[in-house]
């Protein structure tokens, strides 16, 4: 379910409530398994956003949908032309519901925005309601840190550094050394179960989905 719009239409007034989003995510913690350190990847870097402001038309039937953009701000974001000088951010995927409920945003999401639920006294369908939701989003330039290495994004993925944050926990950094913490291992494999994991495997990444195992290396 995703809101309508026509000419005159509602759109949206992305509003932050979270971290600016320059595409960094708040870094993933985990913790000690057997011995070993074990990084979950289910940190995201999200703002919730609300559709209510005044759209021109000709930006399509869905309020943020795919390949559409969002502009970037101090404090709000809004839906504007891909074309235009203020597009930051393209939509590479769009679901209703909220994430840990939905399909998972594609390996290289830079960031995620979240469709706060909004019931206004009338709508474009008639039902009175706009739906939650959330929004994957890849910068239309770089820097691009949901790519490999990059030391951000919504998911860890393999390419991927983390460090040792303490009491048994990681979280991910820049594989360049770019980032606050240096990286002290890099996630090379994902499997099924830790056996399938090469004998050089340091730490062990919970990445989620099919492969749901990273295995580590010390850098």
């Amino acid at each position: 379910m995703c809101e309508r719009s026509s000419a005159g239409a509602v759109s949206g007034l992305l509003v932050l409530l979270g971290a600016l989003l320059t595409g960094c995510q708040s870094p993933s913690a985990g913790v000690a398994e057997d011995g070993r350190l074990g990084g979950s990847a289910t940190g995201t870097t999200a703002a919730a956003v609300s559709p209510t402001a005044t759209r021109p038309s000709g930006y399509g039937a869905v309020f943020l949908a795919v390949k559409e953009c969002s502009s970037f701000g101090t404090t709000s974001f809004t839906e504007v032309p891909c074309g235009g000088e203020r597009a930051a951010a393209r939509v590479v995927a769009r679901h209703d519901g909220a994430v840990r409920d939905g399909p998972r945003c594609p390996a290289t999401t830079d960031f995620v925005l979240h469709i706060s639920e909004q019931r206004p006294a009338s709508d474009e369908d008639g039902d009175g309601a706009v739906p939650r939701g959330y929004a994957c989003m890849r910068n239309l330039q770089p820097p691009h840190p949901g790519d490999p290495g990059g030391g951000g994004g919504p998911r860890t993925i393999v390419g991927d550094c983390v460090y040792g944050s303490g009491d048994g926990q990681v979280r991910e950094t820049a594989c360049d050394g770019t980032g606050e913490q240096d990286p002290e291992y890099k996630v090379t494999r994902a499997v099924e179960k830790r056996a399938g994991c090469p004998a050089s495997t340091a730490l062990y990444v919970r990445l989620g989905g099919d492969r749901p195992v990273g295995c580590a290396r010390p850098l």
